[in-house]
């Protein structure tokens, strides 16, 4: 599986700039003037992960084959977004389609850069996109609830519905409902408000280590745990460099990983994502999961009838793979596993799956 992420934030705070330099290309159009993206702009990315590497050394693989994230570019939302003011309710819909909310906040001056607000203050800023997708909730559970509209819902989903309305109508904050739902019940109620969200406060050169004033506002209120502190401008020379000039580029600065690690490491971390590898002569292979996933289901993201013929998991952990040379030896010293349908996988296993077919 691979999980998509979309960048979201008011005009001009810097999407398309952290989009081009995330998915190393030029596909976004980014400009000094609101809503110079249109429509939203896909980019997958290769999720660094040095592990691959080390497998691969081992196994002596033909072929390495990372799993991937993709990021959507998003048009800049603006007040009044859900009633259909700048591009309305049309980027309103992307945002729906995304498994996690990346919203870039502006953290910085420049009397260059033009600003559909005439001050700087990150914390408004993300209360007018959030209050935008509440209400287009809003909008979303009038609609479902609607007499015409019930029968396609089970009773479970309309009581959620139904509260959500009443918390949104009040006033409140509608994220104390993901306290009372499993994430399967949130996932199905297709609320923009309840979707994981990660704050990347987009700040100049100078402040990419230790944040500033805006970023100390904005974490004070919201919380350091997603939260990063980005620089788009440095993440775009950063990709423009070779892997040499880029490391001692990174060092100069003091930066020990570029904006996409962070993101990808704050996203596993937030959607609960783990990763297992297959690892052979013919290639190695990394491959997404999520958290608490048992090895048959793991067995299916790799091809259905594995899921369905599944018999074992011959399992090793990474770490024993490393250190006992592979297969083999692995097996030889007693590091290998039979596991069955119940066993839960593991970040890191390298398994191999036996099936019937």
């Amino acid at each position: 599986m691979s999980f998509k992420c979309g960048i979201v934030g008011l005009p001009n705070v810097g999407k398309s700039t952290l989009f081009n330099a995330l998915t190393n290309s030029n596909n976004a159009q980014a400009a000094n003037f609101p809503f110079c993206t249109i429509d939203p702009n896909i980019g997958i990315v290769n999720v660094p992960d040095n592990r691959l590497d080390n497998l691969a050394k081992i196994s002596k693989s033909k072929k390495i084959i990372p799993t991937t994230i993709s990021f959507v570019d998003i048009a800049g939302l603006v007040k009044g977004a859900s009633k259909g003011e700048g591009l309305g309710n049309k980027f309103l819909s992307h945002i729906r389609e995304v498994d996690a909310i990346i919203h870039m906040i502006r953290c910085f001056d420049s009397n260059d850069i033009q600003n559909v607000n005439p001050t700087v203050d990150p914390n408004r800023d993300l209360e007018i996109i959030e209050t935008e997708m509440m209400l287009s909730d809003l909008e979303s559970i009038q609609k479902r609830l609607e007499k015409n509209n019930k029968k396609n819902i089970d009773d479970d989903q309309i009581k959620i519905l139904q509260e959500a309305r009443d918390i949104i109508n009040n006033g409140k904050d509608i994220s104390i409902l993901k306290d009372n739902l499993s994430k399967n019940q949130i996932n199905l109620s297709g609320l923009l408000s309840l979707k994981p969200k990660i704050f990347v406060c987009n700040v100049d050169e100078k402040s990419v280590q230790n944040g500033n004033n805006y970023t100390e506002a904005f974490i004070k209120k919201f919380g350091q745990q997603n939260t990063l502190i980005v620089s788009a401008d440095i993440e775009n020379q950063i990709n423009e460099l070779d892997k040499n000039e880029r490391k001692n580029y990174m060092e100069m600065i003091g930066l020990k990983k570029t904006g996409l690690d962070l993101l990808i490491q704050k996203g596993y971390k937030i959607l609960e994502l783990d990763t297992f590898f297959t690892s052979g002569p013919e290639e190695t292979r990394a491959w997404t999961i999520k958290k608490n996933c048992v090895a048959p289901k793991a067995a299916g993201e790799i091809h259905t009838d594995f899921e369905k013929g599944f018999i074992r998991a011959e399992t090793i952990s990474y770490e024993d793979f490393i250190k006992n040379d592979g297969w083999v030896n692995s097996k030889t010293n007693g590091k290998m596993r039979l596991e069955g349908k119940d066993y839960i996988v593991k970040d890191g296993d390298v398994l191999n799956f036996r099936f019937n077919t």
